[in-house]
């Protein structure tokens, strides 16, 4: 009978442990399941890389939440408030400042005045100067608490998800103390790096993260100091964005860096050129609004620049001179895009449709006198 009754309890016990056993395998397959949902839930991120002249500053929506990456000098800041306004924002649940230079932070006193506003990170450099004390001032008077993030750190923005890779240290120059961060959408991934040169690019590096991304917004505004080799190698982007000014001051961005995309195959997009770049990404592909650049026209005045410049059309001696009137009238056609009132070079590839198409022989002056802008891509 004890016999009997050892073989039930036994047989018991197994079904206990078997059935266990399933629901720890159920378990499993439910959180796979899961992670599996979260994936496939990835919702519409806009990455607004926003034409701030020579500056910084870029938004990032994604399902209702919103985040503000530098606000450009500060005469900048009422018109990102204005394009903010337009997008419909009223509220900003991140206003990163990458450092504390006046191209990065200057705009920010606006946007801290009209914007609710959940949390400020700042870069753990300071500086004395007015630019700076604006911005403290500001932040006191809407009782804002400013911190910089720690490396690693992680936060959502809608389905979105963004790390802290940066500041690693303290350093003496404001560029390397910038905040960077990278910021996943499904599967589509944006780095953001400021103005962050070598060596704060060699520290993130050391810190073992994953820094392969899709898109690169170009440290330092494509300049040669940012972009090292192996930090590119390590990003390995296949698109990167150019945040500068039109004939800038400091040459950007640098032919070294336009070379370092266009031998790597890197789509190119910039600000001089095009304006407001906006990329959307729906966690599985990232579509640009704008194309991308084909003129790899360094802002170097000299020097390396010129490797990227369209070779001279010299004169021919041996035209009469009724074929060199016709060269002249050549060199002087414009087509013009009566609907945007924007004006190209024939040459430009993002010519508008035939329907609002008109080609032009009247100077530059006339045409821009009948209302016309210069399109930004081809600078006509």
């Amino acid at each position: 009978m004890r016999k009997i009754y050892r073989q039930l309890l036994t047989l018991f016990l197994a079904a206990v442990i078997i059935a266990g056993g399933g629901i720890i395998v159920n378990s499993r397959m439910s959180q796979a399941s899961g992670e599996k949902k979260q994936d496939e839930a990835a919702g519409v991120m806009e990455v607004h890389f926003i034409d701030v002249g020579q500056g910084d500053s870029t938004l990032i929506t994604c399902e209702g939440h919103s985040m503000l990456i530098d606000t450009g000098e500060a005469t900048k800041g009422t018109a990102i408030q204005n394009y903010l306004q337009k997008q419909k924002i009223n509220k900003l649940d991140y206003l990163i400042l990458t450092h504390p230079d006046s191209d990065h932070i200057g705009g920010a006193p606006v946007i801290i005045t009209k914007f609710n506003i959940d949390k400020v990170f700042v870069s753990n450099y300071e500086k004395d100067n007015k630019t700076y004390m604006k911005l403290i001032q500001a932040l006191d008077n809407k009782h804002l608490k400013q911190t910089t993030p720690k490396v690693g750190a992680k936060y959502s923005l809608g389905t979105a998800k963004f790390t802290i890779l940066a500041p690693n240290d303290t350093y003496n120059n404001p560029n390397d103390a910038s905040i960077a961060l990278l910021i996943q959408n499904g599967k589509n991934r944006f780095l953001f790096t400021g103005d962050a040169e070598e060596d704060a690019e060699q520290d993130i590096l050391e810190n073992g993260l994953d820094l392969s991304a899709d898109v690169y917004k170009a440290g330092h505004h494509g300049s040669r100091t940012a972009t090292s080799e192996e930090f590119f190698e390590a990003v390995s982007p296949s698109s990167a964005v150019i945040s500068c000014g039109e004939d800038n001051s400091y040459g950007h961005p640098h032919a070294q860096t336009l070379n370092t995309f266009r031998m790597n195959g890197v789509k190119v997009y910039r600000t001089d050129e095009e304006g407001t770049i906006i990329a959307t990404s729906d966690g599985n592909k990232i579509t640009f609004n704008v194309p991308e650049s084909n003129t790899w026209q360094a802002g170097e005045p000299n020097g390396n620049g010129s490797v990227w410049n369209a070779p001279i059309q010299k004169s021919d001696p041996a035209k009469s001179p009724a074929q060199k009137d016709e060269t002249e009238k050549d060199k002087v056609t414009y087509v013009l895009n009566t609907k945007s009132k924007k004006f190209h070079k024939p040459s430009c590839n993002s010519l508008p449709e035939e329907n609002n198409r008109e080609d032009s022989t009247q100077s530059r002056e006339t045409i821009v006198e009948q209302g016309y802008e210069p399109c930004k891509r081809c600078n006509p």
